[in-house]
């Protein structure tokens, strides 16, 4: 109740009730004689109205400010000058432009072939002369057959032994070993003894006699 006392519109609102209850009572003071005629007392009834409730004021909104207005400057009409025309240059024509002379392309020169130069060929390397082997099979060297081995024959050993043999470049046997035997002993020992005193024509690499080795085959036949 306090907070509503408070608002403006509610002492307006006490003040119209008080003013009102005055008035009543004025009207019923006037009336009192009437009631004296009458010879009734007349009760002073008194009702005390309720306030009205007071009605919550809108805030009124803010109105948007006016634009402000300046005041136009009046400005003098313009001033028309007239201005003298400058009579118009005569204009010489320019000369025609002097003929460009063309640039004289001569044709190039054709590229004269340069000879065509032998190319060195490096000179192949001489390969040494080949190494022909050495032989054990010429007719001028009477090379003597070997022994049968008696004994061999009577016991029916045959057979083929091949020997390795180094020849030198005299034509000697300078080695003689036993590259395959025959199977018996006999018979290779007859073939190594007699082998080692044969005679051989040397093997050749251009025109010089030079060692190399050679393979001999010895055949044992009890048929022979």
């Amino acid at each position: 109740m306090s907070a509503t006392y408070g608002q403006p519109g509610t002492w307006r609102s006490l003040l119209g009730v008080l003013v009102l209850h005055g008035v009543v009572l004025a009207v019923l003071l006037t009336m009192t004689p009437m009631a004296e005629v009458v010879g009734l007392p007349q009760p002073l009834m008194v009702s005390l109205l309720p306030a009205p409730e007071a009605e919550p004021e809108e805030i009124p909104k803010p109105l948007p400010p006016k634009p402000q207005v300046q005041p136009r400057t009046p400005q003098p009409p313009p001033v028309l000058v007239a201005r003298e025309e400058a009579p118009t240059p005569l204009v010489a024509p320019a000369p025609p432009p002097e003929p460009v002379p063309l640039p004289v392309v001569l044709p190039e020169p054709t590229p004269v072939p340069e000879p065509v130069r032998p190319v060195p060929q490096a000179a192949a390397p001489v390969a040494p002369p080949a190494v022909v082997p050495p032989r054990f099979d010429a007719d001028y060297l009477d090379n003597p057959a070997p022994v049968y081995p008696p004994l061999s024959r009577r016991l029916g050993e045959q057979g083929q032994v091949l020997l390795r043999v180094y020849v030198n470049a005299e034509g000697g046997a300078a080695q003689v070993e036993i590259r395959e035997s025959s199977g018996f002993e006999r018979l290779d020992k007859a073939a190594l003894n007699t082998v080692r005193r044969w005679r051989f024509v040397p093997a050749r690499q251009g025109d010089r006699g030079v060692a190399a080795w050679v393979l001999v085959p010895i055949s044992f036949s009890i048929r022979s």
